[in-house]
């Protein structure tokens, strides 16, 4: 009888949560698959670290691979000396603005070409002649143009967005069902109709799926066109430690270029599940 009670009273006070559980077995496996996931990540990287630190100066001179004790120890002098905050917020300017121009570009022409075939026929070899041109002899003419300042940096980066988020939407453009757009004009739909009811809703998986493959070379052409034209940021800070042959200077501002790189892409992500939340509903 008392077993019974005690055993009545551990059902009712059970949270929601561990019913869940205990009907559907596949969420335990998901989360103990996450946790497997999380801590083997952790691992490797803990064991990387620990390998490289053993192998620097015992194996391989750290003049040529640094270690890891080193890169932390740049980190620091760069965040004392002041040198890091700034670096890091001049490129993310430059990436944001690049990627702004880049990606609104990108997915207005990319539109045009879905919404129309003629325009796309006609442009087509044009777009594919300016995406065969080697974006680094753009630098160049861009600081002829423009000069060393903040215009080449936004310029350069977003020649870089701007085509794999045009074909990424062109592609989603031009994937719509064109059965769905009969039936909407016969029920008197204008073609703004159109494109906002249909084309756009139809191309916003592919076109986060360029986003999310542009937001690093965003970066990438920020970094690129600072080695060349500046005096300030992370590309900046990667050559005058490069020149001045400080190797764990040059390891530390690639590892916190690529940690705002990992951020932009975690940030376009979750910016893709907010704008996509009907399809995570509907499947």
């Amino acid at each position: 009888m008392t077993d019974t009670a005690v055993n009545q009273a551990g059902v009712g006070s059970r949270s929601p949560v561990d019913e869940v559980f205990l009907v559907d077995p596949s969420v335990r496996a998901r989360r103990r698959q996450t946790v497997i996931v999380a801590v083997s990540r952790s691992a490797l990287a803990v064991l990387g670290l620990v390998v490289w630190e053993l192998v620097s100066d015992r194996v391989i001179s750290s003049f040529w691979i640094s270690s890891p004790s080193a890169i932390w120890s740049a980190l620091l002098r760069f965040a004392v000396e002041g040198q890091l905050l700034p670096a890091v917020w001049v490129t993310l300017l430059e990436t944001a603005a690049g990627f702004a121009a880049g990606a609104g570009a990108g997915i207005l022409v990319g539109l045009a070409f879905g919404i129309s075939p003629l325009i796309a026929r006609i442009l087509d070899p044009y777009l594919v002649a300016l995406n065969s041109i080697p974006r680094v002899a753009l630098i160049p003419l861009f600081i002829l143009w423009f000069g060393i300042g903040f215009e080449t940096k936004l310029l350069f980066a977003a020649t870089l967005v701007f085509f794999p988020v045009f074909l990424n939407t062109f592609a989603g453009a031009r994937d719509v069902d064109r059965d769905l757009i009969d039936v909407i004009r016969v029920m008197g739909a204008s073609r703004l109709d159109v494109v906002r009811r249909v084309f756009i809703p139809s191309a916003l998986v592919w076109v986060f799926a360029g986003l999310r493959m542009s937001i690093p070379f965003a970066l990438i052409g920020a970094v690129i066109a600072e080695m060349f034209t500046s005096n300030e940021g992370l590309g900046y800070l990667i050559a005058v430690t490069a020149n001045q042959y400080d190797t764990a200077g040059s390891f530390a501002s690639l590892l916190v270029t690529t940690v705002l790189g990992l951020a932009l892409t975690w940030g376009v992500s979750q910016l893709e599940r907010r704008a996509l939340r009907w399809r995570l509903h509907s499947a």
